[in-house]
């Protein structure tokens, strides 16, 4: 089958672009998908992702070739030649610059992120933890250490500092006391629970702290401000 003329390749350029577009966002999943198992974005997760996008950017259109610009002309770019002299110089072309702009995107939001970190700070020069405000979950006082718990990724971590409650306390107000050993993070907040005769606080991943009457009304009062 001949060459399009240049008036074709004009008309069916935004049709390519629409469809690349939305092989784009059929990724979108995977990377979604890619930044909770891994807690953080890698190089692997980034290339698993471009893998991915290259595939499915390759189907889409060689179908968009096939069923629309060529109406499934038996005359047509067989797909490996379709694959090795038009799809491969297009990629080589277009990927680079869409890994170069998702690099600069992704420095950019991780510097945003890492001014939005919160600092658990240890009683040492080095001992300390920084994390996202939403991946804390709650902190428990563990003899002269403290003990947090949060989220990376999917998984739940934890890690003891050496501090007391009350100090962390004072340097993250936000934080909620429910009970003498135990601080939460109130945007985790599931449901109330009693069983016997004492009361707690569900959390997330099903964690469950110990509310004495001492905090009850200021918890109340924390956990229907975050809720509302």
């Amino acid at each position: 089958m001949g060459q399009l003329d240049d008036l074709d390749k004009l008309k069916f350029l935004p049709i390519y672009g629409l469809f690349g577009a939305a092989g784009y966002l059929l990724c979108l999943p995977i990377q979604s998908w890619l930044a909770r198992k891994e807690g953080k974005w890698l190089l692997r997760s980034e290339l698993i992702f471009m893998f991915n996008l290259v595939l499915i950017g390759f189907v889409t259109s060689w179908l968009v070739y096939f069923y629309i610009v060529v109406d499934a002309n038996p005359y047509a770019y067989t797909i490996d030649y379709f694959a090795k002299a038009i799809y491969l110089p297009a990629a080589l072309t277009v990927f680079p610059i869409l890994a170069i702009g998702r690099w600069s995107f992704g420095k950019y939001k991780e510097k945003q992120l890492e001014k939005d970190k919160i600092e658990i700070r240890g009683a040492g020069n080095f001992e300390g933890l920084r994390l996202q405000w939403k991946d804390l979950i709650y902190i428990q006082s563990s003899d002269n250490y403290v003990e947090v718990f949060f989220k990376e990724g999917e998984k739940l971590k934890t890690q003891l500092i050496r501090n007391k409650l009350s100090t962390i306390e004072e340097l993250l107000p936000e934080l909620i006391r429910t009970h003498r050993s135990f601080l939460i993070n109130p945007v985790h907040f599931n449901q109330w629970k009693t069983g016997n005769r004492k009361l707690y606080i569900r959390l997330s991943e099903g964690i469950e702290v110990p509310v004495s009457k001492t905090y009850l009304e200021s918890l109340k009062a924390a956990v229907n401000f975050t809720t509302e």
